[in-house]
């Protein structure tokens, strides 16, 4: 086999394993950002926000109420539906991504101060949760 017919065999091999940035999204002809995998859950750390940024637009244009069921998180569609757990209670809470964050390391979500209240972890701040994929808008 000569050099250029090995390069040829090497890449059509090869052409597939590429590393995925996210598990979230599948783009089979359609665009990343439109599709999610239903069902998907993750586990970790979430945190809330709340009044300094009530009133102000979120990533999506709309405007923040910290007393709503919404939250933020770094790459999943937004309109996504989440439920979301709290591992420490078992409170669930449904919510709608409507921002990006968090931008602190090792957290998974920021949840508007009402869905924090709801899993029970306002005076904590944080707490371990899963989150489970259940629709879109």
């Amino acid at each position: 086999m000569n050099s250029k017919t090995g390069v040829v065999v090497f890449l059509i091999l090869f052409q597939g394993c590429g590393l995925v940035s996210s598990p979230v999204y599948v783009s089979h002809g359609v665009s990343a950002g439109t599709v999610v995998i239903s069902g998907l859950e993750l586990r970790g750390t979430a945190s809330w926000y709340g009044i300094p940024f009530h009133g102000r637009k979120t990533a999506n244009g709309e405007t923040y109420d910290m007393n709503g069921l919404t939250c933020a998180h770094r790459t999943l569609p937004f309109g996504t539906v989440l439920l979301v757990t709290n591992l420490g209670n078992g409170r669930s809470v449904t919510v709608r991504v409507t921002d990006r964050g968090p931008f602190i390391s090792g957290r998974i979500v920021d949840l508007s101060r009402g869905a924090a209240s709801t899993l029970g972890m306002l005076d904590t701040g944080t707490a371990q949760v899963s989150l489970k994929v259940v629709g879109n808008e």
